[in-house]
This record gives C-alpha cells, sequence and structure tokens, in this order.
C-alpha cells in the first residue's frame, strides 16, 4: 500500500510536466522542480534537528539516486514530451519500469526473485506496453531514445534509495539527495530563469508545483519506505498500475477519451501484481 501510495503521486508526472512547459522552458522544469523540493527537504531537515549531510560513505549511494530521479528521469522524459511525445506514449517508459527495477534489484540489491514472479512481471510489462503503444503514435527516434534514458535513470535511483531505506527512513533519504543536489540544482535553474522566457498561467504554475512538491518530493517518502518493507523487486511491481492511473489522469485533466479495451487492460495489470505480491523473493 506504500509503495502504490508512491505510484498514485507519481502517476500525474506526465501530465504536471506537459502543463507546465505551457510556460516554463523545458530544461528549467526538469531542473527547478528538484531546487524547489530541496529548499523545502532542507526546511525539513532543519525543523527536524537532523543533520543535513549524510555520512561520508553513503555519499555514492546519494550520487546514484541523485543522477538517477533528481537529473536523469526529469530531464529525459520532459524533453521527450517537449519534442512530440504523448502521455499515452511517454507511459510505455513506466510499463518497462517495474522489470528494470526487479533487474537492478537482483544486481545491487541482492534480491533473488523466483521464476513465478518473472513471469507475472514479464506478462505485466508485455500487457501495459501492447496497450500503450496501441493507443497513439509511434513515436520519433529521439523521444524513444530519451525515454529510455529516462527508464534506466529511474530504475537506479528506486534501487538505490530502496536500499538506504533499510537502514534510514525515506523522508530523509529523498531529503538529503535534494539537499545534496541544492548547490548544482539551484545556480542552474537561476540561470535557466534569467535567460529563458517565463510566461506563467494558472496551468503551468499548477503544474510545477504538482512536479516539485508531489513527484520530487512526497511521492518519494512512501516510495521508498515500500521498496524497502516489500523487498525492491516485489514492491516495484505496484507501478504496473502507473500508466492506466496516468490515462485516468489524462482523460480527467486533459479530456483524453478511453474505453473497454482500458479495463481490460487494468484487469490483466492487477492480475499481474497480484501474483507478484504474493510470490516470495
Amino acid at each position: 500500500m506504500l509503495a502504490f501510495l508512491g505510484v498514485l503521486a507519481f502517476s500525474g508526472s506526465f501530465p504536471g510536466t506537459v502543463y507546465a512547459m505551457q510556460g516554463f522552458d523545458p530544461w528549467l522544469v526538469a531542473i527547478g522542480r528538484a531546487a524547489l523540493a530541496g529548499i523545502i527537504a532542507l526546511i525539513c531537515l532543519k525543523a527536524a534537528r537532523l543533520p543535513l549531510l549524510p555520512p561520508r560513505h553513503q555519499w555514492p549511494s546519494y550520487a546514484v539516486i541523485s543522477l538517477g530521479v533528481v537529473f536523469g528521469f526529469p530531464v529525459f522524459s520532459g524533453l521527450a514530451l517537449n519534442l512530440g511525445a504523448s502521455t499515452s506514449h511517454a507511459a510505455v517508459v513506466i510499463a518497462l519500469l517495474p522489470a528494470a527495477t526487479a533487474a537492478c534489484a537482483v544486481v545491487r540489491a541482492g534480491e533473488r526473485p523466483r521464476p513465478l514472479f518473472w513471469a507475472a512481471c514479464a506478462a505485466g510489462a508485455a500487457a501495459i506496453t501492447a496497450f500503450t503503444l496501441t493507443r497513439g503514435q509511434a513515436g520519433a527516434a529521439w523521444p524513444d531514445i530519451l525515454l529510455v534514458g529516462a527508464l534506466l535513470s529511474a530504475a537506479l535511483g528506486y534501487t538505490e534509495g530502496g536500499r538506504l531505506t533499510r537502514t534510514t527512513p525515506g523522508w530523509q533519504v529523498i531529503s538529503r539527495t535534494l539537499v545534496l543536489s541544492l548547490p548544482l540544482t539551484a545556480v542552474i535553474t537561476a540561470v535557466l530563469a534569467l535567460t529563458t522566457p517565463i510566461t506563467p498561467t494558472a496551468p503551468s504554475l499548477g503544474g510545477f508545483a504538482y512536479v516539485a512538491l508531489i513527484s520530487m518530493f512526497l511521492g518519494f517518502i512512501p516510495w521508498y519506505v515500500g521498496l524497502a518493507r516489500g523487498g525492491i523487486a516485489r514492491a516495484g511491481q505496484t507501478q504496473l498500475a502507473q500508466p492506466l492511473l496516468t490515462l485516468v489522469w489524462a482523460w480527467f485533466l486533459m479530456g483524453e477519451r478511453f474505453g473497454p479495451a482500458t479495463v481490460a487492460a487494468a484487469l490483466v495489470v492487477l492480475a499481474c501484481v497480484a501474483v507478484t505480491q504474493r510470490t516470495r523473493t
């Protein structure tokens, strides 16, 4: 349930990014969201009277998280959306992300899921990928390359964050990641704010606030705790539901329509997630 709360928060990231880019440069949206979230994280750590920096031996892990979820995923996915990838097409990334996260959990976190887990994982990824691919454009080469970069970045950041949350509260993991990145994100944001056109509107400000506060900060708190408690590979499979949730947001906010195929795909995905949650690692 904790992991699913994180998925629910992340599911609005693509629509929020699309809205934010209506008033802000794509680079400013990608980096500025981390700068704003970093300031909030700094305030939270100071209010709790906790050290701003993690132990030195953990710095490499925090660097991996920062490269993955602070810089990699927002930049790659934002540029892909700016180059023409639709929300539904970008959801293909999320369809493959649970499988990539499970693979990283085997390599980095020492988890060993059973064959039934991998079968359900593959079936869920195949079902949601086929569903999202039949909904829209095939996509040009560059957006697809960028989406693959976003996929790999998120998988690495999720796995490393889940590992650290086994010994450190999840909110402190994401907070210290953002604070460590703040000197760079704040400077880049200031430069971009002065050199790129800004035409703020209510939707663009709302989208930017969502990706900064929810996607970049609050969503990671239950997400990392869920990964740590339920197993990175197993709890990560709840993200199979994210493309369908994203499509619901796209319908509600952008007027996109869906029919019985969406319901059928949702049932298949829920069945696959149920199987992965019942398998042992």
